[in-house]
């Protein structure tokens, strides 16, 4: 009998990766969302139109439909979350809840990261909201038996993103031989994954036992320094050579207080993740997209449409002012 899942929400890059992979695990699918998925779902899966986030609604619409997984993709703070500890406790054997690594405390007290790494995060509303929905869940798991599963992402991209915080605008730079920022010194280390990667990690721990009770990080991609990171979009895009421009995150955040926040408290920081639970609930994970390929995907992507190559020209400026400073 195929796995009977349920995607509450699911419907943006990784959710539709996940899709795609259960597709070829011969799953049965079933996702909820409010309104048209913004990207293509296997052609098989049924979707429904609903508030996931209203248990009256979902009781009507669900029925006595019971599911082997119930995922949940879009709960951000406890109030989003509060109706599914009743509603799915009984009618699935296992919840899953997507979290993410940006729980983790800043700068994290030691490296690598693991499951168990303290959580904090008092800056940025969308982890502190995670790190609320997690131990809200966790309690429910205690006490209501909620059959849990927290998967937490970290930085997961695909062609339709570019992972560096000045986009199609450093791409521009690149190729036109002008300069583009890179915070701190351009060595701290950064982890990427892309969005199939992702999905063939979490498909193994979808109706996984063993997951029950566990928190999983599922984070095994590129280990890349910023100036990595850069350097392989920019021979994506045709450019050996870039140049790179050092300025402390300070600095940029003088000049464009838009970054200040994600500098000061994520980007500046190493983050490097411990994968042996991950290993242990998919056997045999590893991933098969390079950045160097995935960079490539992102460049040919971009390259389709003149849409899809903005300039910020807010950013552009910001840059050069920061290259002709001190």
């Amino acid at each position: 009998m195929s796995l009977r899942v349920l995607f509450l929400g699911g419907a943006g890059m990784i959710g539709s990766a996940v899709a795609a992979e259960l597709e070829q695990a011969d799953a049965s699918l079933t996702v909820v969302t409010r309104s048209e998925p913004k990207r293509v779902l296997p052609l098989g899966t049924e979707t429904l139109r609903g508030d996931v986030r209203s248990g009256e609604q979902m009781r009507e619409l669900l029925g006595a439909r019971e599911f082997d997984v119930v995922v949940n993709w879009v709960g951000f703070e406890p109030d989003h979350i509060r109706d599914d500890v009743d509603l799915y406790r009984e009618r699935a054997g296992q919840y899953v809840f997507i979290s993410t690594c940006s729980v983790f405390a800043r700068p994290v007290p030691q490296l690598p990261i693991t499951e168990s790494s303290p959580r904090r995060q008092a800056v940025f509303g969308y982890g502190t909201g995670k790190v609320a929905c997690e131990v809200f869940l966790e309690e429910a798991y205690r006490e209501k038996n909620l059959p849990l599963t927290i998967i937490r992402p970290f930085h997961t991209y695909d062609r339709t993103t570019i992972p560096v915080l000045s986009g199609w605008t450093a791409i521009e730079r690149m190729r036109a031989d002008r300069g583009v920022i890179v915070h701190g010194d351009g060595t701290s280390l950064w982890t990427l994954m892309h969005s199939s990667d992702f999905a063939r990690a979490v498909v193994p721990i979808l109706g996984n036992q063993h997951a029950i009770g566990e928190s999983v990080n599922v984070v095994s991609g590129d280990i890349l320094s910023w100036d990595q990171i850069h350097t392989t979009l920019a021979a994506a895009a045709g450019v050996r050579i870039p140049k790179l421009v050092h300025r402390s995150s300070e600095s940029i955040a003088k000049e464009y207080p838009g970054w200040g926040e994600v500098l000061e408290h994520d980007f500046r920081h190493s983050m490097l993740f411990d994968s042996s639970k991950l290993q242990s609930l998919s056997p045999g994970f590893a991933p098969r997209v390079s950045f160097s390929q995935g960079a490539r995907e992102i460049v040919a992507y971009h390259e389709e449409s003149s849409d899809r190559r903005r300039v910020n020209t807010e950013l552009d400026a910001a840059f050069d002012r920061l290259i002709e400073g001190p």
